[in-house]
């Protein structure tokens, strides 16, 4: 995704109520569609004299200070807009811990995602995959496919596509699962996929929510580019690990950085993660990695996302089994 999903988000909510001020912001779009992002902000800031508990218009005003460069006019808006959005719909928390004016959260920030993934929609597949060169999916199914032929998995029983989207990685696992569920944060990206019959089950859940109340069922789970708007790994892995059958695949993809930090959230609201953190997540959750790889993830303004593509396992054998075959001379089951 780019930095047009923000204004994909606030489009919907561009209504002040008062003509004047909607007339003005109007004005403002066009300026800032035009690329004069400076006289757009003074426009909104005039229209926001009119209404100034109009969420949506501080929103904007910190998008288009944001484009202009005036980056403190920018978070000056984002705390205004942040006192307005008790339920974080417009993520002015991540926009300020991203520009160095808040700290970000360690989880999902729900109500953001939810409702950028709403907008997003009607529109994901021609942005993701027709301007931005997505091809994380197929790339995934590849690594999946691989380990699959190398352990003698014919198929799986049942497979759980976590932030099923539109169904672009789906659609790739549909062949290989008895049994395929999907969940999604967003009612508009479950309506989408419906559409196409691809999965079995679909939900409409937040992720963590929906493992923690899992009983140890999936053979395999995937999550391509999810966890990129979850923050920190521990609390998804502690989740996840515990509805993985002994031996399930979790094939997933994330944002990378080479720095020291475990993970830090970009301008664009997305976190990235480092790769050597990732790698001590992995193995402190208890899981196995069987493959990790960096790869070019898309394209954002024209400049390379790199990020990790990763299979891991979990253990195929619990370790309390090996205590569970004690036999009458004392020796115990290696």
């Amino acid at each position: 995704m780019t930095s047009r999903d923000h204004f994909v988000l606030t489009k919907a909510f561009h209504s002040s109520g008062d003509v004047i001020a909607d007339r003005r912001a109007g004005y403002a779009r066009m300026l800032a569609e035009g690329g004069d992002h400076a006289a757009a902000a003074d426009l909104m800031t005039q229209a926001l004299e009119i209404t100034p508990d109009w969420a949506a218009g501080w929103d904007l005003l910190g998008l288009y200070c944001e484009k202009a460069g005036d980056v403190s006019g920018a978070i000056s808006a984002w705390r205004h807009l942040e006192a307005l959005d008790d339920n974080g719909v417009f993520g002015a928390g991540l926009k300020l811990a991203a520009h160095g004016a808040g700290i970000a959260s360690d989880g999902t920030a729900v109500s953001y995602v939810e409702a950028l993934f709403d907008q997003y929609a009607p529109q994901f597949e021609r942005a993701l995959v027709d301007r931005l060169g997505y091809r994380v999916p197929e790339m995934l199914d590849d690594m999946v496919q691989a380990e699959m032929t190398r352990l003698g998995i014919e198929s799986f029983a049942r497979a759980l596509d976590l932030g099923c989207g539109t169904g672009l990685m789906g659609e790739k696992l549909r062949a290989k699962a008895a049994y395929l569920e999907g969940i999604d944060i967003s009612a508009a990206m479950i309506a989408e996929t419906a559409r196409k019959g691809i999965y079995d089950s679909l939900q409409k859940t937040e992720l963590v929510a929906t493992l923690n109340g899992r009983r140890a069922d999936a053979d395999l789970v995937t999550a391509a580019d999810v966890f990129i708007y979850c923050g920190a790994l521990q609390p998804v892995l502690a989740a996840l690990v515990p509805a993985l059958q002994p031996g399930g695949l979790v094939a997933f993809s994330l944002e990378a950085h080479d720095g020291p930090e475990p993970l830090f959230l970009r301008p664009s609201l997305r976190y990235a993660h480092g790769i050597d953190a990732t790698r001590d997540a992995l193995v402190l959750a208890g899981l196995e990695i069987l493959r990790f790889e960096t790869a070019v993830l898309r394209f954002d303004r024209g400049a390379p996302i790199t990020g990790m593509l990763i299979v891991v396992r979990k253990p195929p054998l619990e370790l309390n089994a090996a205590n569970d075959g004690q036999s009458d001379g004392g020796d115990v089951a290696a």
